[in-house]
């Protein structure tokens, strides 16, 4: 093979392999300001429920979305069971709520709790 093909070939490798990481690049990117923006939206919703105050609420942003992108590698994960992933989502929550009860008072976390259970329930 000519040293000129095999320039060609590398160079067409080269451009796949960088569209490639531009794509993903893009779509985590929009997929993080996707998750932000829900995020965002469920911590305001929380808000009022709760009556949170604009420290709460921000901390609330945060935690969902350091606990959905915790949730949502534990699913994706294809090395494990269902007993395994139910059990990781069961440590996830528990630590998430240890997490929400520093953040909220009592009385705003009972209601939290009080509330995903009719939530749950009506699923």
């Amino acid at each position: 093979m000519k040293t000129q093909h095999k320039i060609a070939i590398i160079g067409a490798a080269g451009f796949l392999v960088s569209g490639f990481i531009f794509s993903q690049f893009y779509l985590h990117k929009k997929s993080r300001k996707e998750l932000i923006e829900i995020a965002r939206e469920l911590a305001y919703t929380w808000k009022k429920e709760l009556e949170l105050d604009f420290e709460q609420t921000g901390k609330l942003e945060d935690l969902i979305i350091e606990y959905t992108l915790k949730k949502n590698e534990i699913l994706s994960a294809t090395a494990l069971t269902e007993d395994e992933i139910i059990l990781k989502l069961k440590s996830i929550q528990q630590a998430e709520h240890k997490k929400l009860q520093k953040v909220m008072t009592d009385k705003q976390f009972e209601k939290y709790i009080e509330l995903n259970k009719r939530i749950s329930r009506k699923s």
